[in-house]
């Protein structure tokens, strides 16, 4: 139990990545004030909130209606957040994680971000929909393994509101050059568990053993 616990939170903070949302924040919101940050920061984090664990509810029945089964979509999953962490380790935008620079240039025309890019696809984007999903099919139906994991997700959702409240010191105190190697490193650890993905659903598919 404590093992999934541990892998539900690393991979979800992994993927949602608060440290690495901070400056992007900062640059969204740098012709609001400090008040207009607090209130972009905490409706974005709540209508993330909402979207992923909606997602992480519905998403398997959904694609049991699909007719795709779990193998699938491990391999699938897997091999998404294996593109995902190639861009955090090269720190590349591709939209996977961040806002392209011309969605950028889209959200500085609008004063709410909350909605779009802060909730989507900054917080709530595929890597973490999708790991939600695998999270949930390794939970197996257990009602405390679900539990955890729901609590695993308020917790990384409570460490992003904390890194957006505070991403001017964040940002000031970590740098460019500080953010680009944590991502780097996460990158790194989220490559181990995109494979572990591929090789979970190759297993149940029965491709290998």
């Amino acid at each position: 139990m404590l093992d999934y616990v541990v892998n539900a939170f690393l991979t979800l903070f992994v993927v949602i990545d608060p440290i690495g949302v901070a400056p992007v924040f900062m640059g969204l919101t740098a012709r609001g004030d400090a008040a207009y940050r607090v209130r972009m920061a905490r409706r974005g984090v709540l209508l993330a909130a909402g979207i992923l664990y909606a997602f992480s509810l519905l998403g398997n029945p959904l694609l049991s209606a699909l007719g795709v089964g779990l193998a699938a979509f491990r391999i699938a999953g897997g091999l998404l957040l294996f593109l995902l962490a190639v861009d955090m380790i090269l720190v590349r935008p591709s939209g996977l994680r961040s806002t392209t620079g011309e969605e950028q240039r889209e959200a500085m025309d609008f004063e709410d971000i909350s909605v779009f890019p802060l909730a989507i696809p900054l917080i709530a984007g595929p890597g973490a929909l999708t790991s939600l999903v695998l999270l949930m099919g390794r939970a197996e139906g257990d009602a405390l393994r679900i539990a955890w994991l729901l609590g695993a997700l308020a917790a990384v959702l409570a460490c992003s509101l904390l890194a957006l409240l505070f991403a001017a010191r964040i940002t000031s105190l970590l740098g460019t050059t500080g953010t680009n190697v944590i991502t780097r490193v996460l990158g790194i650890v989220l490559t181990a568990l995109a494979v572990q993905y591929v090789l979970d659903g190759l297993s149940a598919a029965g491709i290998t053993r």
